[in-house]
């Protein structure tokens, strides 16, 4: 499986966007550094919101394009369409339910079979999560347990947590405005619009 191992601080000051959610990712950044305050082409500013994109759920340019194509056969609006899927992997669930307190963290639990995807065990980050679809930890995980805990305040209107049985479901497909991610989708698609 590929992985991106990029430092991760100097990935968010280069975006200009804080993609991992970590306190300290854009300490020492300042405004008149970022992309956006320099002048981009508007090929420029589509690249840069992909880049963004791909940074948040952790996905290689290989795969995102096939989210893309996805994305383009749909009938619905396809940047909803492709913030939804990508919303739905299940290293993105694990980490929006609270199991883990970063996207490589969940994807590293996924990836060691400590996830159970109704019952049954998935070591596929990808996997897409369907509606009331149930994703509980393994058994005798106390720390992602304590973080699931700790976490049971911070749900999603898509997320319903289970505090008693450590698990939690999609109960909604993801609405765009409900997604907590700061992404100009449409641009990303003029980008690939040009390519496919």
């Amino acid at each position: 499986m590929a992985r991106n191992r990029s430092p991760r601080f100097k990935k968010c000051r280069s975006l200009g966007l804080n993609v991992y959610g970590h306190s300290k990712a854009m300490n020492r950044f300042k405004e008149s550094d970022s992309r956006e305050a320099k002048k981009l082409s508007a090929y420029g500013l589509q690249l840069l919101e992909k880049q963004r994109l791909k940074e948040y759920y952790g996905v290689l340019e290989k795969q995102f394009k096939i989210y893309v194509k996805e994305a383009f056969k749909s009938k619905e609006q396809t940047g909803e369409v492709l913030v939804s899927r990508l919303e739905r992997r299940l290293d993105n669930m694990v980490y929006r339910l609270g199991f883990a307190n970063s996207l490589r963290q969940a994807r590293q639990m996924v990836s060691h079979g400590l996830i159970l995807v109704d019952g049954s065990k998935v070591n596929r980050p990808s996997f897409s999560v369907g509606l009331n679809t149930v994703i509980s930890l393994k058994k005798d995980q106390k720390v992602f347990k304590d973080n699931f805990t700790d976490n049971l305040s911070n749900t999603l209107p898509y997320i319903e947590k289970d505090k008693d049985s450590f698990s939690g479901k999609l109960t909604a497909m993801p609405k765009r405005d409900e997604v907590p991610i700061e992404i100009k989708d449409h641009l990303i698609i003029e980008y690939y619009s040009k390519l496919m």
